[in-house]
């Protein structure tokens, strides 16, 4: 890892909402803060209800993290496109969010209950 990324335990029990549903909660949250930017929440595969997401052909690739391969959010509200992402083989130092998603965008809450 380096001095601008830093990964930690998100305490407390962390949820993603969107169109009126519960898409994720977790209490082995992980909390990643990358300098200059909003720190950003990683629930575990396993608390997050897979079938809501879909891959998207969507790459994004961060010189500290590597590749982010996205997803796209199923509601009853309807599709939220790239509303998640997850690093499939983030590179060296910040392995621990392998296996890990994070949502985003204006239709998607993550908050600590």
């Amino acid at each position: 890892m380096t001095d601008t990324l830093v990964i930690n335990k998100a305490e407390g029990a962390w949820v993603v909402r969107a169109g009126g549903a519960v898409i994720a909660e977790s209490r082995n949250a992980l909390e990643l803060s990358e300098r200059g930017g909003s720190p950003v929440v990683y629930f575990p595969r396993e608390d997050v209800g897979m079938a809501f997401l879909d891959p998207s052909d969507s790459r994004t690739t961060c010189p500290l993290k590597g590749e982010a391969h996205y997803f796209t959010l199923h509601t009853k509200s309807g599709e939220i496109p790239d509303a998640a992402w997850s690093y499939e083989q983030p590179l060296p130092g910040v392995e621990r969010i392998a296996g890990h998603v994070a949502f985003h965008g204006d239709k998607v809450t993550v908050e600590l209950l």
